[in-house]
């Protein structure tokens, strides 16, 4: 990985032995190696390996799955430099949303039908991992309106996996401007509705500008940010508050009431063991180190 150098402790000479990196001997190593563990490295349930899209349009797409919020993702691996990589995986999004009944009845026999009936197709993503990409590839990706992820793979020894984002684009839509109220009197209600959109905003610009490669999903019960897997999930705003969920270890926290809350086991809306509670603005600020510890997680 480009500037990513790897050391490991030698005890037997005092001093540390270089993990030289190296690319996959065939694409299927890396494509086998990622869909054995497609959750825990991208956050994707996996669905299908080698997925035939039919006799007319004679593809082969390489691993089918679902996301954390339900997105349909279609993931393709190059061993190495593919100039082509975008463009197949590009071909074989246009299939998939012309069959998206398929795909569920996949979702359906596979995770269940709770899951195929929550399928997001607002947010379909498609995962390129190679080798390495071109400049040329990670404009291209920027230019384009599907959300698209660029990751690049080194492996190190015999036991080491290495990813990094190059580029990551998001196609979600952008959250609905509220509707300004006609001249009147503001009652209590109208001035503690619009303190909760500003927090929300505050929120909003916090979590999206932790760095580069942000992307934002809605859905119903939540809203999404994510790098290549959720960080962090926002509910809507309650009457006082707004719960914000970490991908964080409670355990790694000094617990505040009030503030920051242990939902590890409980059920709650989005993706996080760790829930932050937001009344001010200034508990944003206080949450900073929180949300930068979630992105880095992701």
């Amino acid at each position: 990985m480009s500037g990513l150098k790897l050391f490991r402790t030698d005890t037997t000479i005092g001093g540390m032995t270089e993990v030289m990196p190296h690319l996959a001997e065939v694409e299927a190593d890396v494509q086998g190696l990622v869909e054995a563990h497609m959750e825990t490295l991208l956050g994707v349930r996996f669905l299908a390996s080698e997925y035939c899209t039919g006799p007319i349009h004679g593809g082969r797409i390489d691993s089918l799955g679902l996301d954390e919020n339900g997105s349909p993702v279609i993931v393709e691996f190059k061993r190495g430099v593919d100039a082509g990589a975008i463009h197949q995986g590009l071909f074989y999004m246009a299939w998939l949303m012309d069959h998206r009944r398929e795909f569920e009845h996949l979702v359906r026999d596979q995770l269940g039908a709770t899951a195929a009936a929550q399928v997001l197709w607002s947010a379909p993503r498609l995962i390129c991992i190679a080798g390495d990409f071109t400049r040329y590839d990670v404009h291209a990706v920027r230019e384009h309106r599907r959300s698209i992820d660029l990751v690049r793979y080194r492996l190190f020894g015999s036991d080491l996996l290495g990813l990094e984002t190059l580029a990551s684009v998001s196609s979600g839509t952008q959250a609905p401007r509220r509707a300004r109220r006609q001249a009147g009197a503001r009652t209590a209600a109208d001035i503690q509705g619009a303190s909760m959109a500003d927090l929300a905003t505050a929120v909003d610009e916090a979590l999206r500008g932790l760095g580069d490669g942000v992307s934002r999903v809605e859905r119903k019960q939540y809203r999404a940010y994510q790098r290549l897997r959720n960080f962090a999930c926002v509910c809507p705003p309650q009457r006082s508050k707004l719960l914000v969920y970490l991908k964080v270890d409670p355990k790694r926290v000094d617990l505040a009431p009030g503030f920051t809350r242990d939902v590890s086991g409980l059920g709650h809306h989005g993706t996080g063991d760790l829930e932050v509670q937001l009344r001010t603005t200034r508990d944003v600020e206080r949450a900073q180190d929180l949300f930068r510890a979630s992105y880095a997680a992701g």
